[in-house]
Parts: structure tokens; sequence; C-alpha cells
């Protein structure tokens, strides 16, 4: 028996094609979904028209979201099948610079150690896998300087829905706001420490974990 074919999907407009773009693009980078106004500000258009779109991909199966819940917009795998079919017909890179940076080796942080050409190649994927669940966010502000966590720094988070006492996680509190801190399970609530002296725990009885932290890239 063959394989069922997969149903088409209805032709998209340059401008549908840029906010399911948006939307996907932004759940990657920060691990969760943007809410109406933020893509209106990132494509410069209203609020009604951005609406309009998005109710638009709706019709054609390729978003959907959870009524009254903010920051739940997100592309179904069909749109993402064809994000994907649009970035291949359009590559903006070499295969190699897909493949990552260069590994030329190992440096000694101690005793010297002998230098060896390689020629491996070094990517997020290469380090975390490159499976569906992992993403990077760029840290603001410095509220967990004392994790050594900078602000300008890449979190590379693993997305779950949930965490154990003590994780560094990415979590959402009252739907809206994103915030990394260490999560701890209190009796009535979840408290959400900084590591920082300058900023005080966040108690919340609505918070939702995004992912939790792998990793850390930096630019020096």
């Amino acid at each position: 028996m063959g394989q069922k074919a997969e149903e088409p999907i209805e032709p998209l407009t340059p401008r549908q094609v840029q906010l399911l773009s948006t939307i996907a693009g932004f759940q990657t980078r920060r691990g969760y979904s943007p809410t109406i106004g933020e893509l209106a500000d990132r494509l410069g258009i209203s609020r009604t028209t951005a609406f309009e779109h998005i109710e638009q991909l709706r019709t054609k199966g390729l978003v959907s979201s959870l009524a009254g819940r903010a920051r739940s917009l997100t592309p179904n795998s069909k749109a993402r099948r064809l994000l994907n079919r649009i970035a291949d017909e359009q590559p903006d890179g070499s295969e190699e610079s897909a493949r990552g940076i260069p590994l030329a080796g190992r440096v000694a942080a101690g005793l010297p150690i002998e230098a060896i050409e390689n020629k491996e190649f070094i990517s997020i994927e290469s380090c975390f896998g490159n499976r569906g669940d992992i993403f990077a966010l760029e840290v603001k502000g410095d509220s967990m300087v004392g994790e050594n966590i900078r602000e300008g720094d890449y979190v590379i988070c693993r997305r779950t829905a949930t965490a154990t006492d003590g994780q560094l996680v990415v979590a959402i509190v009252d739907d809206e706001n994103a915030t990394l801190k260490r999560f701890y399970k209190e009796k009535t609530h979840a408290r959400l420490e900084p590591a920082n002296d300058d900023y005080e725990p966040i108690y919340s009885n609505n918070c939702r974990i995004e992912g939790v932290v792998v990793g850390l890239v930096r630019k020096l």
C-alpha cells in the first residue's frame, strides 16, 4: 500500500509566508510564541492586519492557538514542512558553512599539548543534538550573573514542560513574561530564584516551564 498523499496547501501571499516564518523563528529562538503585538512591531504592520493574516493562516490549517491563552500561537508540522521547502528552494549559504565552525583541535588550559590538525566541524547540533526540542535564547539583563550568565550570552535549552528543584529554567509567568531563573517547587506556588542580590525571587502560582538550560554560548 502506497503512502497517503499529503494534503495540498493553499497558496500563501508573501506577507503570510513572512508572518509564518516570523512566528516559527521567534519560537525557535526564544522558546515561546510571540504575541500579536510583537508580530505587528517586527513586521511594521498594524495589529489588526497581523490578526487578519493569522486568521488566514489558521483557516489554511497552518497555525493553532489556545483560546484565551497568550503566547500559544504555534505553527504545525505542515507549516514547518512548508517553511523547510521554501528554505530549500532559496538556499542562502554553502554546504560547508551549514556544517558549523571548523574544529581545529584542542588547546591546553594546563600543561601544553601537541597541536594536531583536525578537519571536524563544531556546531550547536554537534554539541547538543539536532532534535527539535533544542533551542537557544539570548540573555537580557543581569539577574543571573551569580551563575556566570551575562547579558548577551546565549543559553541553549531543551524544551520541556517539567523541571526538578534547582534546575535552571526558562519559565513563562502569568502567561506573558519569560524569565531565566532557578526553579523550586513550593507547597502552593513556584519560586524562581535569581542569582543576583539586587533582585528578589519571583513567586507564582501561574508558572509554565518552557525549557531547561543545558548549555551556554558566549562571545568574548
